[in-house]
């Protein structure tokens, strides 16, 4: 059985001393679950304080991007030994840096590989825009930016998927359970041709794009789904909570 994931993407929102908060404020009850991986991902500024708090718990965390090469004059990044130095995993490829930072497929790719050469889990997110999916081309989609994101990698070991459809995320409009449970099918199914069947079966593959502690179960049910990568509702210690604890009691069941 694949473990469980839940992960907080916190964005650009939070203060150092609102991280410190916000996790001084969910660490114990998260503490008491045991068979879901958790993982939280503050802004740059706060990882390092974060994990401070952190060293006891079984909390882990993550970056939300990372630089593709080790160190040089690109002021203002972040290279991949200095996330290693703090965090385990790495979002990559999220929809807001391929939209907002016109990240393509080969930079993805060119991080993806730096993450996983640094010893980093990235989170890869994929997923469609509303116009494609509308067009029935969700499949499509996903397949090119995974076999972009992938592009000469032997060995994915440590990667996780979150399929995010960019439609769904921040707008309050989620992709049913059964919707990301068939795109997520997809994906492991891809995932089984571009390296064995093993590999997929093992690979745990996320959804992500307004999950709250209201629909949270709805995914949770679903059997290709592991979990979330949560957006807003990380933003609150007892939402988060619920999301966590409904994802323990769920998989625990199966």
């Amino acid at each position: 059985m694949r473990m469980p994931f839940i992960a907080g993407n916190w964005k650009m929102n939070t203060t150092v001393s609102e991280a410190i908060d916000l996790i001084k404020a969910m660490r114990k009850e998260l503490d008491k679950i045991s068979n879901v991986e958790k993982v939280v991902c503050p802004p740059f500024i706060s990882l390092a304080p974060v994990k401070e708090l952190l060293k006891k718990s079984s909390i882990k965390l993550g970056a939300q991007n990372l630089y593709f090469l080790e160190k040089g004059a690109y002021t203002g990044e972040i290279s991949p030994l200095m996330v290693a130095d703090l965090c385990e995993f790495v979002i990559l490829g999220h929809s807001e840096r391929r939209q907002y930072f016109n990240e393509t497929g080969e930079i993805v790719n060119k991080k993806v590989v730096a993450a996983l050469k640094a010893g980093l889990k990235p989170i890869l997110c994929i997923g469609e825009r509303l116009e494609e999916n509308e067009a029935g081309k969700t499949e499509g989609v996903v397949a090119e930016q995974l076999k972009s994101a992938l592009a000469g990698i032997a060995d994915p070991d440590g990667l996780i998927i979150a399929y995010e459809p960019v439609w769904a995320i921040g707008t309050g409009k989620a992709a049913t359970g059964e919707q990301a449970n068939k795109t997520i099918a997809f994906i492991r199914r891809n995932i089984a041709k571009s390296y064995d069947d093993k590999t997929a079966q093992e690979m745990r593959i996320l959804y992500g794009g307004s999950v709250t502690a209201t629909n949270a179960a709805e995914f949770m049910q679903e059997a290709e789904i592991d979990g979330a990568l949560v957006g807003g509702a990380s933003l609150k210690a007892t939402e988060f909570l619920s999301i966590v604890t409904q994802t323990a009691v769920i998989k625990h069941k199966r």
